[in-house]
């Protein structure tokens, strides 16, 4: 039914812009996601009889505050909170009531109080993109290499002790920003980096490719971000290092669809004017003398946009940032990608040397450490031990194309 779908298309595109405007007011994220879930379950009930609303964002706005205000009014818990909601409510029947592209943004509020100390640190991000950004748990735990059981259990305890402890969300001082800038960051581009799996054909074989949601929303996300806090290095980073991503999205499928790894790919395919755009805020950054993480991501990225330039690739230089990402955030990505780097430099034994100097314990589900162990296999001619290695990185790819060009390397051997 169209009115299904419509609701569909809206929790998808103002799921995260409803819950943020109505908790950065009402202070309670439970309160919020279950009125939230409400109206759109009224939506489903509701269009399909009366007729899809013009200004559909307003409309679950409108009965979202309803459900609060009453949920107030019964529990006397939030009663300082309810003439703010009732002064908010008088806006509903207003011709000015927020709705579509005029919904204040207050992502990035809602966010910042994500970051609450109260909550456990390695749960703040987490609770970011599930709450502001509408990401399930099998989702997050996949940017976190955890099983999605363990990440939802997670969430669970993190909401049960803001309803237990009743936490209250206040916006952060100014001087409270810097210390929760870094959760905000983290989960602006877990969000991109989810988003970048959602690539999609438009028209017949040979038409151009077009991005998920989340990777264009977390952009915008960055790029408010910038304007909030223009002085810190590592905001300009991370829209660095997702536009220097983005500006590859074409490429990254051949004409028929099929996956391409970057060194293989068209570089007459990228976007000038997004590289462009990625540069100069990789330099706005190192105006400040503040390295950080993102910055030396988006300056890995920049090594390999040269390509587009000088026609071939400084896997030295590449390979000489990791080092210093790893310094900073040793993370196993970082740990990963510097053997492939190492690899391309000094040879495919220097760079499975660094791959199995890496506990086994950590890699066991970890697709991309597979992914390499079966290609430089591959290179150093011990096709057995790349067969298993293949074999495996195919059982934990998630993406169809990746399993395809995975199956397309071991057919090969």
């Amino acid at each position: 039914m169209e009115s299904h779908r419509i609701v569909e298309q809206t929790a998808r595109e103002a799921y995260g812009r409803l819950l943020s405007y109505l908790t950065v007011h009402w202070r309670n994220p439970q309160d919020v996601e279950d009125a939230l879930g409400d109206a759109f379950l009224s939506a489903l009930q509701t269009w399909s009889k009366t007729g899809i609303p013009e200004k559909t964002e307003a409309w679950l706005l409108t009965i979202a505050r309803r459900r609060l205000i009453d949920r107030a009014r019964r529990s006397r818990v939030s009663a300082e909170a309810l003439p703010t909601l009732l002064a908010m409510s008088g806006e509903a029947g207003h011709p000015s009531a927020p709705s579509g592209a005029e919904l204040p943004d207050e992502r990035l509020a809602m966010m910042l109080l994500c970051a609450h100390p109260a909550i456990e640190p390695a749960m703040r991000t987490p609770l970011m993109l599930q709450t502001v950004l509408g990401m399930d748990a099998a989702r997050i735990a996949s940017a976190f290499i955890v099983k999605p059981s363990t990440m939802g259990q997670r969430l669970t305890r993190v909401k049960a002790k803001i309803r237990a402890e009743r936490l209250t969300f206040e916006p952060a001082d100014a001087e409270e920003i810097p210390g929760r800038l870094d959760s905000v960051l983290e989960a602006v581009y877990a969000a991109y980096g989810s988003g970048w799996d959602e690539v999609a054909a438009v028209g017949s074989p040979g038409g151009s490719w077009a991005g998920g949601g989340l990777a264009e929303e977390a952009i915008e996300l960055a790029r408010l971000l910038l304007r909030f806090v223009p002085a810190e290095p590592e905001v300009h980073g991370v829209l660095a290092l997702m536009l220097h991503c983005e500006a590859r999205r074409a490429a990254r499928r051949d004409r028929e669809g099929n996956y391409v790894p970057l060194s293989e790919q068209d570089c007459a395919r990228w976007d000038p004017g997004l590289i462009a755009e990625a540069e100069r805020c990789l330099h706005a950054a190192s105006q400040a003398g503040r390295i950080g993480r993102f910055q030396l991501m988006a300056a890995i990225q920049s090594v390999h946009a040269q390509r587009l330039r000088t026609g071939r690739t400084e896997w030295e230089a590449i390979a000489q940032l990791y080092e210093g990402l790893i310094r900073v955030q040793p993370t196993l990505g970082a740990f990963v990608s510097r053997a492939a780097a190492v690899a391309e430099a000094y040879g495919a034994d220097r760079g499975m040397a660094l791959l199995a100097s890496i506990p086994s314990a950590e890699v066991a589900n970890y697709q991309p450490y597979w992914a390499l162990a079966g290609h430089l296999y591959k290179r150093m001619h011990r096709h057995d031990e790349a067969k298993s290695a293949y074999s495996r990185a195919i059982g934990l790819s998630a993406e169809g194309a990746v399993r395809q060009f995975l199956s397309r390397q071991l057919d090969g051997l």
